[in-house]
């Protein structure tokens, strides 16, 4: 029998460590398969917090090889068996030819045959218009995936067998984990059209999964701050008590398949293999 395996589906190199880093870790070290596509190679962000252009910026395409090989590293360190890079342009993913992204994840979907997937929540988490891109992009790639349909029916090819994926998670942090992860990281901000678009956390009733991460938290932390090129944690903040911990400790994970259904322990098993004692634990048993 395979083992079962998590496929998470994100934008930008750092995304797996500051976003969902504590649920592949927790799976990772549970013996399921993790596997990671990261849409492009975040060659348009800082470089410890130099913009593009500013004295000391590598430019570009040096930082888009920096921030590849930390997310190499970063994906080692937090138990990531596989990384896959699609090179897409870091900050127009948006203007991608569609066609182009979704087959190419249908691809990797028909290939690893994950029982979950995991990506952002279709608001992009705080409006970055990456994020939102690639939750679109997975979503439709979940679903295209699982279809029988002649090749090319849908606008683009796919390679592989059809494969229906059981599961499809989005991030979704209620107040309590946004407030906890900008006091360690800094408010997070996108502005799009002149218009400044800040995080929407999510209701507590539309959270239908919260994954127990705690055990793996100094893991994720050490590998935030180990991060050079991109976002990471405020070094003064990582020995003050429930800064980073309630930051990178957890996970909270959403289903939008029911998005009405009750919370209930008996659908809270994404992954879990066989004789393992990985749970799940309600909202009210996470501390912050």
């Amino acid at each position: 029998m395979s083992r079962p395996s998590l496929m998470a589906v994100l934008a930008h190199p750092d995304d797996e460590s500051l976003g969902v880093g504590g649920t592949l870790a927790t799976y990772a070290a549970a013996g399921i398969d993790v596997h990671l596509v990261t849409a492009t190679r975040g060659q348009a962000g800082r470089y410890r917090g130099l913009r593009q252009g500013a004295d000391g910026h590598p430019g570009a395409d040096a930082l888009g090889e920096i921030r590849a090989a930390e997310l190499r590293e970063a994906a080692g360190v937090l138990g990531v068996g596989e990384v896959t890079i699609l090179d897409f342009a870091d900050g127009r993913l948006d203007t991608a030819d569609h066609r182009r992204v979704i087959g190419s994840l249908v691809g990797h979907i028909r290939r690893i045959r994950p029982a979950v997937v995991l990506t952002f929540d279709p608001d992009g988490a705080y409006g970055h218009p990456d994020h939102i891109a690639v939750s679109q992009f997975t979503t439709a790639a979940v679903l295209a995936a699982a279809s029988p349909a002649l090749p090319g029916a849908y606008g683009f090819e796919a390679a592989g067998q059809p494969h229906a994926v059981a599961k499809l998670y989005y991030l979704a942090w209620p107040a309590s984990t946004w407030a906890a992860y900008e006091t360690a990281i800094g408010a997070l901000t996108s502005t799009v059209d002149g218009i400044e678009r800040r995080a929407t956390p999510w209701p507590d009733w539309a959270i239908t999964t919260v994954i127990d991460t705690r055990a793996v938290w100094p893991t994720v932390a050490r590998d935030c701050l180990s991060r050079v090129a991109g976002v990471g944690l405020r070094a003064p903040d990582a020995g003050r008590a429930g800064t980073p911990r309630s930051a990178v400790g957890r996970a909270v994970v959403l289903s939008r398949a029911q998005p009405g259904q009750r919370r209930a322990r008996a659908r809270a098993q994404p992954l879990r293999r066989p004789g393992s004692r990985l749970t799940e634990h309600s909202a009210e048993s996470v501390p912050t």
